[in-house]
């Protein structure tokens, strides 16, 4: 019998809301997950959709991948970074494998894979596109064919940390009614053997309305009119996975199921303001000190006096200043490990506003992955077990170190450790949840699906489908 695979890739999404909160309230994911197996999905360190989708699909870490972000230093200077894109993704995907053995994949906007490449089959690439005059599809016809049938084709929704709720609201419904019309589309005009997309709409939802739908948020105010804002598309998800298996149903064939997210969400309480803490420390020194908060530039910093910097985003990335290796280092070679731990020790025991601990790890890159191409940062700070950002602009105040304000944004959810996985259909004949999965294994499970040997090894294993 044909092997057919359909994965629905849901960025963001916690198990507790599709497992437990509103289990008896999504029919078709509970379907899913009730004929099959399920459980929750650790994600990778970072847990951060770039590097987490690609980390899925190839089994190798973040370091393995050899980018850390979104944005990755390319050289040791100040100011040279770059947004990862599809060239940076050198490991080889599932759909390289399957291309290499003949069968053929559509792939939709999983990150990073803008410019698309080759393979056999189509694709439309990310959100990380720069936008929709773009050539994001493969083959090229395949964008005019889209835009033809659909109009604009929504790559994400653009500037979604805003304080306009209504627009965003309607914004993200739109992403992701696209979004699955555009893969039922495509599931039923082609023949392929793989199909893999990912729709961007929950993590939007999450990072745009967590303070309006959880009473422990430090915003929430109950009866306001996003109350069930969350609640609301997760119904509206739900409809519309149930419309895409109808049409898969349609086609008389066995498919099987797999659906999956990259991570999850929880409440951001606050943000550290990473580089005021290091200004504090006496490990970074400004030119001058702004009289608002600021981004900080490398010309802001006097290199002569700097140890350390870092960078802003869901968890930070602190960067060592070292002689030999930045062009104005000033910590010794010798020094560099005395000066790591002495950040990982004060990191750590940072708490919050009241001194109560919040659970900061700060972590060794060549610790965390098996190799570390390009250029890792020094030191991965995951601050307040992610409750807490890493907010890297200057300027709130000489030892102002909690801020609540995100400093590119209005944004009330960090991402959390674990995403969801659900494997349904006719080869699937275990049933119930599984613990211990990893992101990892859903590119293993992938090509042992298709009995298909890795050339190099993954971190991962499959996923057995027999009844335990």
């Amino acid at each position: 019998m044909r092997k057919r695979l359909m994965v629905i890739g849901l960025d963001c999404v916690p198990p507790r809301f599709v497992f437990e909160d509103w289990a008896e309230e999504l029919p078709n994911l509970k379907r899913l997950a009730d004929t099959g197996i399920h459980g929750p999905l650790r994600s990778t360190t970072p847990p951060i959709t770039v590097p987490a989708w690609a980390t899925m699909v190839t089994s190798k870490d973040p370091g393995t991948l050899g980018f850390y972000g979104f944005r990755n230093r390319v050289d040791y200077s100040y100011d040279r970074l770059a947004f990862v894109t599809s060239r940076w993704l050198r490991e080889k995907t599932v759909w390289d494998y399957l291309t290499e053995a003949g069968k053929t994949s559509v792939v939709i906007g999983v990150p990073p894979s803008y410019p698309p490449k080759p393979l056999k089959g189509w694709m439309i690439s990310c959100f990380l596109t720069p936008g929709p005059e773009s050539e994001y599809a493969y083959p090229a016809d395949l964008k005019r064919e889209i835009e033809a049938k659909f109009g604009e084709y929504r790559l994400d929704v653009r500037n979604f940390r805003t304080h306009d709720k209504e627009w965003l609201l309607k914004e993200i419904h739109a992403l992701t009614d696209q979004r699955f019309d555009v893969a039922r589309y495509l599931a039923t005009t082609r023949d392929w053997d793989f199909f893999m997309f990912v729709d961007m709409g929950p993590d939007r939802i999450h990072h745009g309305f967590w303070q309006f739908i959880d009473p422990q948020h430090h915003r929430y105010q109950p009866g306001n009119p996003f109350e069930n804002s969350i609640r609301e598309y997760y119904h509206f998800l739900d409809q519309k996975i149930g419309q895409l298996l109808d049409d898969l149903a349609s086609l008389g064939e066995p498919i099987d199921i797999l659906v999956v997210s990259d991570h999850g969400a929880k409440r951001m309480d606050g943000g550290i303001a990473i580089n005021e803490w290091l200004i504090q420390e006496g490990y970074l020194a400004l030119r001058a000190y702004p009289d608002q908060p600021t981004r900080l530039t490398p010309d802001m910093i006097d290199w002569s006096r700097t140890k350390a910097w870092a960078s802003g985003g869901y968890y930070a990335r602190i960067f060592l200043n070292v002689v030999g290796r930045e062009p104005q280092g000033v910590i010794l070679p010798e020094d560099y490990e005395k000066v790591r731990q002495e950040i990982v020790d004060k990191l750590e025991a940072l708490g919050d506003e009241q001194g109560n601990p919040i659970g900061t790890r700060v972590y060794r890159p060549e610790e965390l992955y098996r190799r570390t191409r390009n250029i890792p940062p020094d030191l991965i700070a995951i601050l307040g077990d992610l409750y807490w950002r890493s907010v890297g602009s200057v300027g709130y105040g000489p030892g102002t170190v909690w801020v609540y304000e995100n400093d590119t944004g209005p944004d009330d959810a960090n991402h959390d450790w674990d995403g969801i996985f659900v494997m349904s259909g006719p080869s699937v004949k275990a049933r119930g949840r599984r613990e211990g999965l990893k992101i990892y294994d859903v590119g293993a499970t992938i090509l042992a699906y298709f009995g298909l040997e890795p050339d190099d090894e993954l971190l991962g294993k499959p996923v057995s489908f027999e009844e335990a």
